[in-house]
């Protein structure tokens, strides 16, 4: 069985595989921008009950908050909860605590579901790595193929909470220098939240025996510019 070797490949050596560096060009991103670790995915908006609240709603949702907020002192009146206490037919609409604006109660329920809900409408941009094998490949005649180094666990890059389309995706040396990059879609998949993915990038795990990370995996949504966090890896070694 054959394993990759820890130490780093400087140059392409004859009966080594060695996995080359790719760049790709930036373009520009498409219409939304980060506001931070709030962003909202593309077709929702932050809710607004307050100047600080960020829970993303839909822009129908975010209408109805702003019109109760508009019309609030029409539905107080001095009671059992003080002067905010509401007329008949409404109730606090509780968005965050202290909110007495008062609503429906259809319109309360609405805004429980939202912050309950609240996460799975962030452009969040989890990523986590895991490793894959190749397997033989089938001849069609009942044989099958391999090479000498389909045993060797390779990195997948896999996503979600994502817009749904185009990511970036980057494996980075710690200086900062581009080792692989490629794109994906990211669409929806059972099990997971928003526009989620996996990639199969080709590139050799290097970590074994201890070896530490020299390297990190990264995404970018490309519609609201929103970077993902820095994964660790360990790349660059040569292959027996």
């Amino acid at each position: 069985m054959k394993r990759p070797l820890l130490a780093l490949a400087t140059a392409a050596i004859s009966g080594l595989a060695v996995t080359a560096p790719v760049t790709l060009m930036a373009g520009p991103a498409s219409a939304g921008g980060d506001y931070g670790p709030d962003t909202c995915l593309e077709g929702y908006v932050w809710r607004e009950a307050r100047p600080s609240d960020h829970v993303c709603v839909s822009p129908q949702e975010r209408a109805q908050v702003q019109k109760d907020n508009a019309i609030k002192e029409s539905r107080w009146v001095s009671g059992a909860n003080g002067p905010h206490t509401c007329t008949e037919d409404f109730e606090w609409r509780n968005a965050f605590p202290g909110d007495d604006v008062c609503v429906f109660g259809k319109e309360r329920i609405d805004v429980e579901v939202q912050n309950r809900i609240a996460a799975s409408r962030v452009v969040s941009a989890k990523l986590w790595v895991t490793r894959y094998t190749v397997p033989p490949v089938d001849n069609g005649d009942g044989t099958a193929s391999s090479t000498s180094v389909d045993d060797i666990p390779r990195l997948k890059i896999n996503g979600d909470h994502f817009n749904l389309g185009q990511v970036r995706l980057y494996i980075r040396y710690t200086s900062g220098k581009v080792f692989w990059s490629g794109t994906v879609t990211a669409s929806r998949h059972t099990g997971y939240t928003a526009g989620s993915f996996g990639k199969k990038t080709d590139v050799f795990d290097c970590s074994g025996g201890g070896k530490p990370a020299n390297a990190y995996a990264q995404a970018q949504d490309v519609i609201s510019g929103r970077w993902s966090a820095k994964v660790p890896v360990t790349v660059g070694c040569a292959v027996l």
